[in-house]
């Protein structure tokens, strides 16, 4: 049997995250972005608007290296594609590129669990600049970290690396007064363990005065579909959290119908994520010549 891998492509959908939760997407306002060549993706979108623009940055992966970096996709008013170029770059595997905005910055805290550790990076000139500004010191090496800025305090919320069981069902919160720490975990983590409803997929908001995280179900296959859990952070020792129904996947997204695992607000657009499972030949023949050490690192 071939070796299983996870095709991803990226949609813009126009409505609010807000509105998705309460209604599920409407197909007609999914805007789908273009298939990478055979065995490459992009996947884990995350937005940051401009002026009459939307920068979108994603993880881009090919099988051939196995090597995930940060691309910067720019869409226009009318949010046609313009622009697209690799925004960062590391040693080590990158992906859920987290933008946003806080303490007078524009800041990134992508998954890097295979450095060690978790980064925040702080643009400079422009959005292709990011240089580290700290590491966040946490109880775990996490993945998926995902950020909201409430009630005066940083909160962050994450999955532990420490093994698969815990990447896929573990959920972990803590908390800090500045960006930079220094950062509290929850003396309870992990604050919840459940393989439908724990790993972060997307950007943390708040409606109608509840915490909205939206998480991964993986319970049958990695990335699932997403489900929003609803926090309430009673206090420094306390949480309580349920689980929504999964939304369900737009039938435009065909053949990329086996999962979804990334929902980001984005003002009045939303970003999401499907895929498709690929057990070719094709995948077997490309693995091969891979481990011939046919395929240079990007």
């Amino acid at each position: 049997m071939p070796r299983r891998k996870d095709i991803w492509r990226c949609a813009l959908v126009a409505q609010s995250a807000e509105n998705i939760v309460s209604n599920g997407i409407d197909d007609s306002a999914v805007r789908w972005f273009p298939e990478e060549r055979p065995f490459c993706f992009m996947a884990d979108p995350f937005g940051l608007r401009g002026e009459d623009c939307l920068h979108v940055f994603v993880e881009s992966y090919d099988y051939r290296t196995r090597h995930g970096v940060i691309e910067r996709l720019l869409f226009d008013g009318r949010n046609v594609l313009v622009d697209r170029r690799v925004s960062l770059r590391e040693p080590w595997h990158l992906s859920y590129p987290f933008v946003f905005e806080g303490e007078g910055a524009i800041w990134m805290l992508p998954e890097a669990h295979r450095s060690g550790r978790l980064t925040l990076y702080r643009a400079h000139r422009d959005l292709d600049d990011w240089r580290p500004e700290c590491v966040i010191d946490l109880d775990c090496i996490p993945v998926d970290a995902s950020i909201l800025n409430w009630q005066g305090r940083w909160w962050l919320f994450y999955s532990s690396a420490a093994s698969k069981t815990s990447k896929l069902a573990h959920l972990h919160v803590a908390w800090a007064e500045n960006l930079c720490g220094p950062w509290v975990f929850h003396p309870k983590n992990p604050v919840r363990i459940a393989s439908d409803s724990a790993r972060p997929g997307g950007k943390p908001i708040v409606m109608d005065g509840r915490i909205m995280l939206p998480v991964q179900d993986c319970s049958r296959t990695y990335g699932g579909a997403i489900r929003p859990l609803w926090i309430d952070l009673q206090s420094e020792i306390g949480i309580l959290a349920e689980a929504g129904e999964p939304l369900a996947i737009p039938s435009s997204a065909y053949p990329y119908s086996h999962g979804m695992h990334t929902l980001t607000a984005c003002g009045p657009v939303t970003l999401i994520d499907c895929k498709r499972i690929d057990r070719s030949l094709a995948g077997l023949a490309l693995d091969l010549r891979r481990a011939f050490g046919r395929y240079a690192a990007r």
